[in-house]
């Protein structure tokens, strides 16, 4: 990975720095290292842990510390006994070996685990997780001192909310200022933007040409990826990405637009591959298909990062959530105006509104059980939410291992105390939950990173009031009057997308037969113990007949890739360079 640019190593009189990722700006990796040396090298150290997306090993005169940056996107553990840390890894399985698996992790991975980064638990006994913002301290043998959650250092204070009176106007300018630095920070010398012709991605891919064009410092190469769709109803999306790439080129007319058919691509294909060979079981890859089209692209014309427009829905839109606020502070009129506003706006009726914001955050587990009951009339996906159990999980191994526990502790993470706040922290991870593309960084050789996800970003809209964000009709309008200068006028007015389900059901029908197949056929013996498979075969031809939603989809997803990794967690070889020895010869 070093060879490629991902990972830096630095030395100075403090000691020395192994950094994965980079640490305040992709364009200067060696200095962002050296600084992060300079801060936590010394007794003393920092604070606060400096912006980036990083996983780092700091090797200094008196200890050694692991530490991630807070959004976790790089990975990181040790493996640990007795107190003694002997290896760190930025994979768990090179670590894992033919270690004993540890069976709560894949009750906690069920339930969706979008807390997974902060959470310890890997699928192999005695490997640890470095969690998103943690330090973790070692004595220079290895031995653990400690581990301490650390905040990520701001531009500016989050802490202190705006006034509510911020009009529409004043909440764009703050957008606009920290999300082009957000893509100032991620840009490097060959640079390339996902565009596909929404709000989300054709706001960064503009933002990123004006700095190319307009700002020194950044001078570099612009590669505008895309994919296309010739036939079926995403075949729809073409005018808009045609026009986003005409307008992005205005701008910097030395852009390379790349635009890869993916007309034959669909979810699962190649699914073996995709949901085995990654590090741990990763629940979206069946659509790794895609995103592996247009990676390939990016690779071969050597971009250092890949910019996307994930996380703007969770992030820049109005946050729904408030309503919850609102009726636990006692303001139930107030409540009960926006719900309705709410209800017009997203053509939605006040009692879903109500229920999805203000009583299901209440209780969720509760919610989802009774909603499950009245939902599933005989279906196995009927019903199935985020949090209940999946017919198809065996009820003694899901009280063995701990289901209940981890799906508490997922709601609580998903919803919290202030569910309008846990909203941003959730969002992390919902909108980009892309451990497969560290598994590919080595062979594409650069970054996956995504601006609406920066620090500064969800810190400006966490402090933003929903009278200043919220307009009838017009989801993410702080966005969109952020970027009313740049946007084309067909591409700021729109309001709804093409989803993917097109592509996800031709999956289904193409390879439905092949992954119950490949169920009935496993045979490592931890699938037996965990789950039904005839009824996850059932579920998957319910899938395949339309049955179902999101939820449940997501719910079987998640399983059948855990079945794919099981069965291939003993075929791939271990690397001669799997792991960091913490002490050498150790």
């Amino acid at each position: 990975m070093a060879e490629r640019g991902l990972v830096t190593t630095v030395s100075s009189r403090a000691g020395t720095a192994v950094v994965a990722g980079w640490v305040g700006s992709v364009r200067d990796r060696v200095a962002g290292a050296h600084g992060l040396l300079d801060d936590f090298g010394r007794p003393g150290a920092a604070s606060r842990l400096p912006r980036g997306d990083y996983a780092a090993v700091l090797v200094c005169r008196d200890r050694i510390l692991l530490m991630r940056d807070e959004h976790a996107r790089m990975p990181l553990f040790f493996r640990e006994s007795g107190g003694r840390v002997t290896a760190v890894s930025t994979s768990a399985r090179r670590l894992g070996g033919g270690a004993e698996l540890e069976r709560r992790y894949f009750c906690r991975y069920l339930t969706g685990n979008l807390a997974q980064p902060r959470s310890e638990l890997t699928p192999f006994a005695g490997v640890h997780r470095v969690r998103g913002g943690e330090v973790v301290e070692l004595s220079l043998t290895g031995q653990l001192r400690g581990r301490v959650l650390r905040q990520v250092r701001r531009a500016d204070d989050p802490s202190v909310p705006a006034a509510d009176d911020r009009r529409l106007g004043d909440a764009a300018e703050d957008l606009r200022l920290v999300l082009e630095n957000a893509v100032g920070r991620r840009m490097g010398g060959t640079t390339a933007c996902h565009v596909s012709g929404g709000t989300d991605s054709t706001s960064i891919a503009l933002l990123a040409a004006r700095l190319l064009t307009t700002r020194q410092g950044h001078a570099g190469d612009l590669v505008l990826l895309a994919g296309r769709f010739r036939r079926g109803e995403l075949a729809g999306e073409q005018p808009y990405l045609d026009e986003a790439l005409d307008e992005i080129r205005r701008h910097a007319p030395a852009a390379r637009p790349v635009i890869v058919d993916v007309d034959d691509v669909a979810d699962f294909d190649d699914f073996q591959h995709h949901a085995g060979d990654a590090d741990e079981p990763c629940a979206h890859a069946f659509r790794a298909p895609f995103w592996s089209a247009l990676h390939t692209a990016a690779a071969e014309l050597g971009c250092d990062t890949l910019l996307t427009g994930c996380g703007a829905d969770p992030i820049v839109d109005a946050n729904p959530l408030h309503l919850h606020r609102l009726a636990r502070t006692g303001q139930l009129g107030q409540m009960t105006r926006q719900a309705r506003a709410w209800a017009a706006g997203s053509e939605r009726g006040l009692w879903d509104v109500v229920s999805a914001y203000v009583l299901r955050p209440a209780l969720p587990l509760v919610t989802e059980r009774l909603t499950g009951l009245a939902r599933r009339r005989g279906t196995v996906l009927g019903g199935l939410g985020t949090f209940t159990r999946p017919r198809w999980l065996r009820s003694g191994f899901a009280r063995t291992h701990g289901y209940r526990a981890a799906g508490v502790a997922e709601s609580r993470f998903v919803f919290g105390r202030r569910p309008e706040q846990s909203l941003y922290d959730a969002a992390n991870y919902i909108a980009a939950p892309d451990p497969l593309s560290w598994h590919r960084a080595p062979q594409d050789g650069f970054f996956l990173t995504h601006p609406f996800l920066d620090p500064d970003v969800i810190a400006t809209m966490r402090s933003l009031p929903a009278e200043a964000t919220f307009r009838p009709g017009r989801p993410k309008a702080v966005l969109r009057e952020a970027m009313a200068d740049l946007l084309p006028p067909r591409i700021r007015g729109r309001t709804v997308k093409i989803p993917f389900n097109e592509v996800y059901a031709r999956g289904l029908r193409t390879h439905g037969d092949g992954l119950i197949d490949l169920c009935r056929s496993a045979r490592h013996p931890l699938i037996a113990e965990m789950f039904d498979v005839e009824t996850l075969c059932r579920a998957v031809r319910e899938a395949q007949l339309g049955m179902g939603d999101s939820y449940s989809w997501d719910r079987m997803n998640s399983s059948l890739a855990l079945v794919v990794w099981l069965e291939r967690l003993n075929l791939r070889s271990r690397a001669p360079d799997a792991a960091m020895p913490v002490i050498a010869g150790s």
